[in-house]
Formats: structure tokens, sequence, C-alpha cells
């Protein structure tokens, strides 16, 4: 997934930040979209995605796209259980394509 940039107002800057993640890290972290699952929004079509800033801290996010804008809707720090999951996953997807 390609993006141009980021589209941020008001309403989706203030919803990221209450979670404690800077613009700067949600940028960081979105940059590179390597997956997405679909999210049952009935709203819009939303994806959910995770990703890892410079830091090393784990993001979980819900966002849209908006022509080539991704629009964060929701960005969150991962729970350490989450985190967990998700580097066992990597890991065994590492195994598979090494195999």
């Amino acid at each position: 997934m390609e993006i141009d940039g980021f589209d941020w107002d008001e309403g989706n800057r203030a919803k990221c930040q209450m979670h404690g993640v800077s613009i700067a890290e949600v940028e960081e972290a979105l940059s590179v979209v390597r997956f997405v699952v679909d999210d049952p929004s009935p709203v819009e079509k939303r994806f959910r995605t995770v990703g890892r800033t410079r830091g090393g801290r784990h993001v979980f996010a819900v966002f849209t796209m908006r022509g080539t804008l991704l629009r964060p809707i929701s960005v969150r720090y991962m729970h350490a259980k989450e985190v967990r999951a998700y580097e066992e996953a990597l890991a065994r997807a590492e195994e598979r394509r090494g195999s």
C-alpha cells in the first residue's frame, strides 16, 4: 500500500494523541504499511494494522484511505500480550519463508 502522506484534522489528531501516541510516532509507524486486515466499521471502509516506532514501541492502528492519503482514525500502543503474539507470528512467517 503506497501513501502520499497523512490526512490530519482536529478530530483524528486528538483521538490518536489521547492514547499517548505522538503524531510523529503515528506517521513513522504507519509510513510503510506491511499488512492490513479489514475493520468492521459500518461508517466507511477501514483497515487495521500494526507498526513500530523508531523507538521500538509497537502501535495498533485503525485507518482509512482518502485517495492516496492515509487517515489515522485511532492509534494506541500495543499491550505486552499483543506484542508477544505479533512477534511470534513474525517469527513463524520468517521460518516459513526460510523453509
